[in-house]
């Protein structure tokens, strides 16, 4: 499973790395709202909890579904300017007036995106063109509760009214909280945004997006950028431009914007606590398979605390070596077990950093 992204025709000036305010206070919201999928960031959840207004604290509760799954492409505006190479702006003024620059059918759709579950990488018929549409809008709105449903009630029958209404609200974040927030993290974002730059510019575009995330490479033969992610989707250059836009408070999301006619998004964490090479999608499944098995775990069991033979794991367990080799070839394949020679034994061992970063990388893989 993966994200592809067709970059034909691309030219290098088309391609720029840059912050974006309000991605950014797209993400403080997601963290507030989930604290547990931002372990590095409770300490800072909790003392902008503690001090937010109440008033405020209810607002941000009306319409939490647009960032507390990941969050809407509401907070990348730009990218669905017309022309597709629209760049985020300095502030987050100049990036909330991008949001005027989108139509009302784009507004909504993308307001919509978790309550309707509309086309996303294909084109598709607007809530606000359709009755059909609008009424399994709707529909699905209500299962997920009254306030999802008043919301969506209020976006259908008055587009700008909900306009001003997260223009007021991100105002409203900035000035209890965000303005401080981002005059530290923009200097980094900054830095980051230079340093990649710098490896476009003299190292190419291939560089660039391994320093990005391992999970972003690039098959230059076939002009396609591919993000690996517990999800399909694709998207196109066509002839627009390809942004990077790096985030402070993101991490593990990698994200990608693919919806159909807009320019395609890399939002990407910076300073976080992944090791080097953090392991695919594909080797995260082998590696929770490989374990999920009864006999294995039991092997596991015994190889944490000490190395075994083929036969002595045999003995231990009442069966014979090839079933145990069996058991054993599944463990090394998922680089979960190590192997080394004594003489004319072979010994395994279980390897317990890699088996420890499980969990961080479950939680990585499946937030990416």
């Amino acid at each position: 499973m993966s994200v592809r992204i067709d970059i034909t025709g691309l030219r290098p000036e088309r391609i720029t790395v840059v912050p974006s305010p309000l991605a950014e206070l797209g993400m403080a919201l997601h963290a507030l709202s989930e604290p547990g999928h931002h372990p590095g960031l409770q300490g800072w959840a909790t003392g902008v909890t503690a001090r937010l207004d109440s008033h405020l604290a209810d607002r941000m509760c009306e319409a939490d579904f647009l960032w507390r799954t990941t969050f809407s492409d509401l907070f990348m505006p730009f990218a669905g300017v017309p022309g597709r190479s629209t760049l985020p702006g300095a502030t987050l003024a100049d990036d909330l007036d991008l949001l005027d620059k989108l139509s009302d059918e784009q507004f909504v759709d993308a307001a919509l995106e978790f309550t309707c579950a509309l086309p996303y990488s294909t084109g598709g018929v607007s809530a606000l063109d359709d009755a059909e549409v609008r009424r399994r809008a709707l529909d699905l709105a209500a299962a997920r509760g009254p306030q999802q449903l008043r919301f969506s009630e209020r976006l259908l029958a008055d587009p700008p009214r909900i306009r001003d209404w997260l223009r007021q609200f991100a105002r409203d974040c900035d000035e209890a909280f965000f303005a401080e927030a981002w005059s530290r993290l923009r200097h980094q974002l900054a830095a980051d945004a230079r340093h990649k730059t710098d490896l476009l510019r003299h190292k190419g575009l291939a560089e660039a997006l391994a320093a990005v995330s391992p999970a972003v490479t690039l098959d230059e033969g076939a002009a396609r950028i591919t993000v690996d992610k517990l999800g399909d989707g694709r998207s196109a250059t066509a002839d627009g431009g390809l942004l990077l836009v790096p985030t402070s408070l993101g991490w593990p999301h990698l994200m990608v914007l693919h919806r159909y006619g807009w320019q395609p998004v890399l939002h990407y964490p910076v300073g976080s606590p992944e090791l080097a090479s953090p392991p695919s999608v594909e080797q995260l499944t082998m590696r929770m398979t490989a374990l999920s098995h009864p006999v294995r775990m039991r092997i596991c069991r015994y190889l944490a605390r000490s190395a075994y033979t083929t036969g002595e794991l045999a003995q231990v367990h009442g069966m014979t070596a090839p079933e145990i080799s069996r058991h054993l070839s599944v463990l090394k394949k998922a680089q979960l077990v190590t192997t080394r020679r004594r003489g004319r034994y072979v010994l395994h061992q279980l390897d317990v950093t890699v088996v420890a970063r499980l969990g961080s990388d479950f939680l990585e893989g499946i937030l990416r």
